[in-house]
């Protein structure tokens, strides 16, 4: 069973009853009983992630209607904001600085579910901060959004001088460190090929893993990949080949090229009962994926509860599941739609304990008793409070998975020692 592991907890007191939530995919001004409050949600609608972002959206119109239409005693709709084109099939620069001002300009909005992606939250944080808008993420886990990591981090992101961002999943610092233990400890391997994407989760997280391979005593070999649609790899892997490296790991998300990466690596180095690699939880939720061969035997790591493990894991979060199933007909294709889900409940928590504006609702998340969710009313089963110096959970679940048959497996859970 997959259960909760505690790595520096916070031991933050107190939690606030839960509040109910509803909504629609837009918003409208105004409702019976007065002023509907808004909460947008931002992720990339089309390209790569649009399967993953479309459950998002529909967990968290489960969850708000679920909640019969109310946090506390304030009416709550969503209005869905894309932050990809479709030119580039995936999140984008231009679209997250306009959604960042959309966001501000409408005045009913309180608080922002997002992003999916930690590029797109460096954009978006210092506009919204700027204005006091709360925002909330189910899936960023790039450490310097919350903690010191990179140079000005993280106030660079806080131009207020005061937080106004929260995620309910464990950052890559957690994450980059266990799979390291894992190839290095339980795999045997001492010579790692790291590749990167470039962009600002994959480096974060590469960074986290070669620190503590490093540690442990092993050599890295660390270069970035070609993350252009189409781009061929396969001179990177021939390198990889002739240093010696034992595995590869895939610091990033699939949307950059994951297809034709995965493809180049097992041209050259055979697959996974050969020369074995790992991926984080960028990888996963992608039915194109686990549709390849070459993705069979495939390690990977989630930084909190999977699918497979809130659904094993019973009670209310396995109910929601059954809901979900029986509402839409298929069960949410990432385990991070259900984070989306967990990121509403804060965010719905945060209105009810407010006086209906952004300020107050800001205020509810960072001052006064901190917001928590208990393992049975969370939709993903993980229980936590939210630091509210950081904005981070307090609880790290972290699920080792392997790919077998064209579906993410649960292993084990993996201890960041």
């Amino acid at each position: 069973m997959i259960k909760p592991i505690k790595i520096g907890a916070l031991a933050l007191a107190g939690a606030l009853a839960l509040a109910a939530c509803s909504g629609g995919e837009e918003a409208s001004d105004s409702a019976a009983g007065g002023e509907v409050l808004i909460v947008g949600t931002d992720l990339p609608i089309q390209g790569a992630s649009a399967d993953a972002s479309k459950s998002t959206n529909e967990v968290v119109a489960l969850v708000l209607e679920q909640a019969g239409g109310k946090a506390g005693d304030y009416s709550v709709a969503i209005k869905e904001y894309d932050n990809s084109t479709a030119a580039k099939g995936a999140w984008d620069d231009a679209a997250c600085a306009k959604n960042a001002q959309d966001h501000v300009a409408n005045t009913n909005e309180v608080a922002i579910m997002g992003t999916y992606n930690s590029g797109c939250a460096k954009i978006i944080i210092p506009v919204a901060n700027e204005a006091g808008l709360l925002m909330v993420s189910h899936a960023n886990t790039y450490p310097g959004l919350t903690i010191e990591w990179d140079a000005g981090e993280p106030a660079l992101y806080y131009p207020s001088g005061a937080r106004n961002y929260a995620r309910v999943i464990a950052h890559d610092g957690f994450q980059g460190t266990a799979a390291a233990q894992y190839m290095y400890n339980e795999l045997g391997k001492r010579t790692l090929a790291l590749l990167d994407d470039t962009q600002a989760y994959g480096i974060g997280l590469a960074d986290a893993v070669e620190a503590e391979f490093t540690k442990l005593g092993g050599t890295v070999l660390r270069s970035g990949w070609d993350i252009k649609a189409g781009s061929i790899n396969t001179s990177t892997f021939e390198k990889v080949k002739g240093q010696g490296a034992d595995i590869v790991y895939y610091a990033g998300i699939f949307d950059n090229n994951g297809v034709q990466l995965v493809k180049d690596k097992t041209a050259v180095l055979g697959d996974n009962t050969v020369f074995p690699s790992m991926a984080p939880d960028g990888f996963s939720g992608y039915p194109t994926l686990r549709e390849m061969p070459e993705a069979e035997g495939l390690w990977m790591t989630f930084a909190g509860k999977s699918l497979d493990g809130i659904k094993k894991g019973g009670g209310a979060p396995a109910a929601f599941i059954d809901a979900y199933i029986a509402k839409y007909g298929y069960e949410p294709n990432s385990s991070y739609a259900v984070y989306g889900g967990v990121a509403m409940q804060v965010i719905m928590k945060a209105i009810a304990a407010s006086d209906g504006t952004r300020a107050g609702v800001l205020a509810a998340v960072f001052s006064g008793e901190p917001i928590c969710l208990s393992a049975e009313e969370s939709v993903s089963g993980m229980g936590f409070c939210l630091n509210q110096e950081t904005g981070d959970v307090d609880t790290v679940t972290m699920t080792l998975q392997q790919m077998t048959g064209g579906v993410e497996t649960d292993i084990r859970a993996i201890e960041v020692k």
